[in-house]
């Protein structure tokens, strides 16, 4: 019996962290709510992979401002897109709740973070 229960507990566990990600790329959002949540917001989040905490601010006009560093943001329905000094441009499937951004790269988690009004960071 505790063999059982260690294996619905593992299932169930398995479906909770699954059925999140599923309902996120069911529910991606337009481009224009992608815009009008990033806009004149400042990004503080986290890419996967150790010391990768961030924070940088996404001007109106798709400029990006971070700490020693500039860019250009973009998006289109359920993806937003980064350009860097002469790197080529990435684009991430996002969701979001709230002020809640979470970045995904084929299906899964990369990044997260939180978006806060205005530039946070001054940069």
């Amino acid at each position: 019996m505790k063999y059982y229960n260690a294996l619905s507990a593992g299932l169930i566990t398995a479906v909770a962290f699954m059925a999140p990600l599923a309902a996120m790329a069911a529910d991606s959002p337009s481009a224009d709510e992608i815009t009008a949540a990033v806009s004149d917001h400042t990004y503080q989040g986290s890419m996967a992979g150790p010391d990768s905490g961030f924070a940088e601010y996404y001007a109106p006009d798709g400029a990006i401002r971070g700490d020693g560093y500039s860019g250009k943001w973009r998006v289109e329905d359920g993806l937003m897109c980064f350009q860097y000094g002469d790197k080529p441009e990435n684009c991430w499937d996002v969701t979001l709740d709230g002020p809640s951004m979470v970045m995904l790269k084929d299906g899964k988690v990369d990044g997260n973070g939180m978006l806060v009004p205005g530039n946070a960071g001054g940069f």
